[in-house]
């Protein structure tokens, strides 16, 4: 058992002790791939089958590594998308995420720290909200890109969740669109890595597949095609390589004090 340092009960006012206890997990992520691939042939309906998909929530990409820049720490980051990584004009991590506080400045601290604790109140639900206004700081420091070389914002926001990947995304804003609206509300950097349909009319945004431009030597090739030859060239330089992941967490079972599970 220890003291939280600082704690105080809200209602009698005496410290707060944390006390260790015992808890059991179910492994269940073990089976993913196993339940994901049963699905189809259960006897449900087809949208209780999208949600058992959904919940399962396979997802094949890519860790990245994003250097700190004046630092010998790094990010890394998921992505479904590693063709996009030329348009990574910022990384954005949960306010949950170990390196969140680290990286704030003397300037930035403070706004830190309070966007922390405020996010800390609010349900992962009302956080996924897509229609809810999107709300971010700032922390002072930047990363580099590892495909351009080019220095890229570090911010902290509350529609990054510190459950799924790696509690870090790296921000492409021409090309998702919670990144969009996240960069259009603070003024952030828009850049366009895959050619526009003409017959897009949506300004700003397109999430689709297509041709790579603005991309170096991947220019020309088609953005589905162009997915493992980044993935490899990134491996090559050590600071990438494929990963798939899920949203399905194992199962928690815990009682307090002994009442077994």
């Amino acid at each position: 058992n220890e003291q939280v340092e600082g704690g105080k009960c809200w209602r009698c006012g005496n410290p707060v002790v944390k006390k260790n206890l015992k808890q059991w997990f179910f492994k269940i992520t073990e089976y993913a791939d196993e339940m994901l691939e049963a699905t189809d042939s259960l006897d449900w309906t087809e949208m209780v089958r999208t949600m058992q998909k959904n919940w399962i929530g396979k997802s094949q990409g890519a860790e990245i590594d994003f250097t700190v820049d004046g630092s010998a720490e790094t990010i890394t980051v998921f992505t479904t998308r590693p063709d996009t990584i030329f348009g990574a004009t910022l990384l954005v991590l949960a306010p949950e995420h170990p390196m969140a506080k680290n990286l704030a400045d003397d300037n930035t601290r403070e706004a830190v720290e309070a966007y922390i604790n405020e996010a800390a109140r609010k349900s992962e639900i009302e956080r996924m909200n897509e229609s809810r206004e999107k709300t971010g700081v700032f922390t002072g420091s930047y990363a580099v890109n590892p495909a351009n070389g080019q220095k890229v914002p570090i911010w902290i926001a509350d529609y990054v969740l510190a459950t799924y990947g790696t509690g870090a995304i790296m921000a492409v804003p021409a090309h998702d669109e919670r990144d969009f609206a996240f960069a259009e509300k603070f003024d952030l950097p828009i850049v366009d890595v895959i050619e526009k349909p003409e017959d897009d009319e949506e300004a700003g945004l397109y999430h689709g597949e297509g041709v790579l431009v603005n991309s170096g030597a991947f220019d020309g090739m088609r953005s589905e095609d162009a997915r493992e030859e980044v993935v490899s060239w990134l491996e090559e330089q050590g600071v990438g390589r494929t990963k798939v992941t899920y949203k399905m967490r194992d199962w928690l079972i815990s009682r307090q004090r002994y009442w077994g599970a």
